[in-house]
């Protein structure tokens, strides 16, 4: 196998994939380690552009191959995010009540809804008839949307019981109550023409 002219031969071989890819500065063996060696990267190449061995076809694969996974890397950490946007016409009833601050969003996926309540962020799955209570620090505002991922969802639900669904003209009436003798939820959600949800 031919390395890299200057360096040593256990640190510059080339191997079959992308995960047995060494350079001067070591082994990329996983997606944060790529993002973490980037700067090194960026460096190696810029100080081979003017050299043989920018001129080298195993190079420039090495090149195509790193930016490829730097790129699939990058658009797996965006893919996380989820921007939830506000339901428009949405009702929110806390005990019988109006909270005085309250909110509700939804996305791309239906059946998911995220429902902010004073300080609290829950997550409800309407299919399969869960609450789950969100860490508030891992939702982020971004203008009247706000910035959530699914990895940060917790790895067990609420405990709720009384969980009731009517439809009511255009909206869907959807109730349950926090435990057995806790607080009720109520909430309003509009619904297509033909009856059908619209989040």
């Amino acid at each position: 196998m031919k390395r890299f002219r200057g360096y040593p031969r256990n640190k510059c071989r080339l191997g079959s994939s992308f995960q047995s890819i060494c350079f001067p500065f070591g082994r990329l063996s996983a997606a944060h380690s790529v993002h973490s060696k980037l700067g090194d990267v960026t460096s190696f190449i810029r100080k081979r552009v003017a050299t043989e061995e920018m001129k080298s076809p195993r190079f420039l694969l090495t090149v195509m191959l790193l930016g490829q996974a730097l790129a699939w890397s990058a658009g797996l950490q965006a893919a996380e995010k989820t921007l939830w946007k506000p339901v428009a016409f949405a009702i929110v009833k806390f005990n019988g009540e109006a909270p005085k601050s309250w909110n509700m969003y939804h996305s791309e996926k239906k059946g998911l809804l995220l429902v902010h309540l004073w300080k609290r962020y829950l997550l409800l799955d309407m299919k399969e008839q869960e609450v789950y209570e969100l860490d508030p620090q891992t939702v982020k505002p971004h203008g009247e949307d706000v910035e959530w991922s699914n990895s940060d969802a917790p790895d067990q639900p609420l405990e709720i019981s009384e969980w009731k669904e009517r439809n009511v003209g255009q909206l869907l009436r959807v109730s349950f109550r926090l435990g057995k003798d806790g607080h009720i939820l109520e909430l309003q959600i509009p619904l297509k023409p033909d009856g059908k949800p619209l989040y």
